[in-house]
């Protein structure tokens, strides 16, 4: 069988997969872009995904160098104040705000929120566009077969093609990260979330808001206003039963819970869309590295939907490969070479260890049922806010700062 040969095959054509496709084409590589979902319309799109992606400057940084950022800012809406609340008390009042500006450690917005069905649809535009790279779908990764000199891989189409490095953005149960033989650990915290868009009375000001309670963060993230309206992104954790529960709910019972919930900060709340349910586990693969191949994204690490990390994650990730591999080959290098893999290993596994922790942790303080527990909790965000040094550099870790995906 003829096989094709490229630089880059990327596996998931995820907003992660597109992601890395759009970078290494900027950076001058071939790059193919396979998955097994097929091309929707805009409406199917609109209401497959629910889920929106607030995008840290680092990430917007990284768009600029792809040319996807030109496509992407008009429908995204910005993220000034990050306001974590807490609502521990008896009477699920907020008894505790503290609010992170950008403006404090120079920056105009920490980033910008946007859907991600829009995402896929832009993403997919731009790579059609583009003259060396290209999405197939619906496709899947059948084989993966790694040589001295490339990785052959073969799809369920029948196409086949010799592949530089081959790069898994094929998600948490990822085909090329087992196929290529590295190990990952998951665990659970007995949560589901419910995720849906929701109208609001009062204007969100770009401020996303997330608010600690027994049972996981309830957090309203802003979206663009339409149609004369206020809309935000709702990510609602809870213990399991409990959120399988509230989705079952009919409409109006669901609204007054979510009212409930969300303590008023926004007015009144209405359901703008359907509500989805989404698994909440953590993920971490043992390396990042393999022959021929390079994890990133849900393949390397997944995360509880906190304090924006994930998919900010996955593209310091994919920005990292891509400069290592620019790197390399201006000095007439080998991008797929041992030692080249084992750089980016080095250079992302740490960073990813030290956040998956820290989000573990966050997770399971926002769930703490005990008083104790949730005094505690209010404590340390008291403390967090209150000792200006130390809410400086929480706010930039959080952007990112020691591994920013703009570099």
């Amino acid at each position: 069988m003829e096989r094709e040969r490229i630089d880059i095959l990327v596996a998931g054509g995820g907003v992660a997969g597109l992601s890395a496709a759009a970078g290494f084409a900027a950076a001058g590589f071939t790059a193919v872009c396979v998955d097994p979902v097929p091309p929707v319309t805009e409406a199917e799109a609109a209401g497959s995904d629910l889920r929106s992606t607030a995008f840290l400057q680092p990430s917007v940084d990284f768009f600029r160098r792809t040319g996807l950022w030109a496509r992407l800012s008009p429908f995204a809406a910005e993220l000034r104040v990050m306001r974590l609340a807490d609502a521990g008390g008896p009477t699920g009042a907020l008894r505790e705000i503290a609010d992170f500006e950008a403006s404090e450690i120079g920056a105009e917005s920490f980033g910008y929120n946007l859907p991600n069905w829009l995402l896929r649809r832009e993403m997919v535009a731009h790579l059609a566009a583009l003259p060396v790279a290209r999405l197939l779908a619906p496709a899947r990764v059948d084989r993966v077969t790694p040589r001295t000199a490339g990785a052959i891989v073969r799809l369920s189409t029948g196409q086949a093609f010799e592949a530089r490095l081959v790069v898994a953005a094929d998600g948490r149960d990822s085909f090329v990260r087992e196929a290529v033989g590295i190990p990952a650990r998951r665990w659970g915290y007995g949560q589901k979330a419910n995720v849906f868009t929701v109208t609001h009375e009062l204007p969100h000001d770009g401020i996303s808001t997330e608010i600690h309670r027994t049972g996981g963060p309830f957090t309203l993230v802003p979206l663009p206003d339409r149609d004369g309206r206020h809309h935000s992104a709702v990510v609602w954790m809870e213990t399991g039963p409990r959120a399988m529960a509230l989705n079952a709910m009919p409409e109006a019972d669901f609204e007054a819970e979510l009212n409930a919930r969300a303590c008023g900060v926004l007015g009144t709340l209405r359901l703008a869309s359907p509500r989805r349910l989404w698994p909440i586990v953590s993920q971490v693969a043992d390396r990042l590295d393999g022959p021929r191949t390079a994890l990133v994204a849900e393949a390397a690490h997944v995360v509880p939907p906190i304090g924006a990390q994930g998919l900010n994650m996955s593209l310091r990730d994919i920005a990292t490969l891509i400069d290592l591999c620019t790197e390399e080959r201006d000095a007439g290098r080998d991008i797929g070479a041992p030692e080249v893999l084992a750089r980016y290993h080095r250079a992302r596994h740490g960073d990813i260890l030290m956040r998956v922790a820290g989000i573990d942790v966050l997770n399971r303080a926002a769930m703490a049922e005990t008083i104790s527990l949730r005094d505690l909790r209010r404590t340390g965000l008291r403390l967090l806010h209150g000792f200006g040094p130390l809410r400086h550099t929480a706010m930039s870790l959080g952007l990112g700062a020691s591994g920013a995906a703009g570099r």
